[in-house]
């Protein structure tokens, strides 16, 4: 039912009555967010601030990461009904471009998102949006969890898109949510080595909660010749880059095994100059990991709910809607060494 083709959009989306104004995160230019009064139009519990909000904040709409509870359905939608808490999967597609063609929906032409490209977004007391976008959550996770999944969905899906396999030994450039969440997915698929590379004392220690077997500062080591080290030198089979930072990309390449795996997962605000050079001596494999495929998206909830992934620990703070500015993205921006996934709740 969950992928069953959407034929008219009527049929997707919950009707709206009239009703009164409802509180609604809104960007209005770049670091200008406000809470506004708008018409309201499933109903947000739980929305998670992204890395991707964060450079939102300065330029485009927002949250994508949410779940709530469904109060209408449309004309013949039968796989959520209402009163039933869901969770949203965010990314929007075309289903004609060749991507879609081939099934590749998460690497549409058109790509969108839920809370980035339209149907509002979780920061809103409610939204409504196409059907086929909301999945059931299991009564055993609760909707803060819940709120986690989309971001862990992204980790899932980078190590098994990777040529990955048990026994292998893992660097990753960066520990925040996304970094956390390999972390969390390499454990549970047998990783014998997870190394984090990581600046930050509060994610270090969560990487290590998570079952980092080591924890590398590069203001303390040199990257490479420590993975070395700690590999009896032949380096990491796989590289995970979810930091989007030159330096510290540059620093993991020589940490590589020859014929290794580098897998892009970070978005960068900035192209980076990439020593092809050096990959192509070494016979390195350079690939990306774009979002995450529907599989993925079931396979997460699936783990989460037989607690094979337990991600309670990552969330740092919870707000109330009217904080979102102070206590969210400047939260997040200027004080990043405290946190790691502040969880906005939209009806408090």
């Amino acid at each position: 039912m969950l992928g069953t083709p959407i034929k008219t959009a009527t049929k997707l989306r919950t009707t709206l009555k009239s009703a009164p104004p409802m509180q609604s995160v809104r960007f209005h230019g770049p670091r200008d967010i406000r809470v506004d009064e708008v018409e309201e139009p499933m109903k947000p519990a739980y929305v998670g601030i992204c890395g991707s909000d964060l450079h939102e904040f300065t330029s485009a709409p927002l949250s994508h990461e949410f779940d709530g509870i469904i109060e209408e359905v449309g004309e013949g939608v039968t796989h959520v009904s209402p009163g039933q808490r869901a969770v949203v999967r965010p990314t929007i597609y075309d289903g004609n471009c060749s991507a879609c063609k081939l099934g590749y929906n998460h690497c549409c032409e058109n790509i969108g998102f839920i809370g980035l490209s339209g149907f509002g977004g979780g920061m809103s007391r409610k939204i409504v949006a196409p059907a086929a976008q909301f999945y059931p959550i299991p009564d055993n996770v609760s909707l803060k969890i819940a709120a986690l999944i989309e971001p862990l969905e992204v980790s899932w899906y980078a190590v098994n898109l990777s040529p990955f396999k048990p026994g292998d030994s893992v660097l990753i450039v960066g520990g925040g949510p996304i970094g956390i969440g390999i972390v969390q997915v390499l454990k549970l698929q047998g990783a014998t080595r997870i190394m984090v590379a990581e600046l930050m004392e509060n994610r270090k220690k969560l990487c290590g909660e998570y079952g980092a077997t080591n924890i590398l500062d590069p203001r303390e080591v040199d990257i490479a010749s420590r993975v070395h080290q700690l590999t009896d030198g032949g380096g990491a089979d796989v590289i995970f880059d979810a930091a989007g930072v030159e330096k510290a990309l540059l620093d993991a390449i020589p940490a590589c095994r020859t014929q290794g795996t580098i897998v892009n997962i970070a978005v960068w605000e900035k192209n980076p100059a990439i020593p092809v050079n050096q990959l192509m001596c070494n016979e390195l494999r350079y690939m990306v990991a774009a979002l995450y495929d529907e599989m993925s998206f079931l396979d997460v909830i699936r783990a989460i709910s037989h607690g094979h992934l337990t991600p309670e620990n990552m969330i740092t703070a919870k707000i109330p809607l009217d904080q979102v500015v102070a206590g969210g993205f400047k939260a997040l921006l200027e004080h990043r060494h405290q946190h790691c996934k502040i969880l906005v709740d939209v009806q408090a």
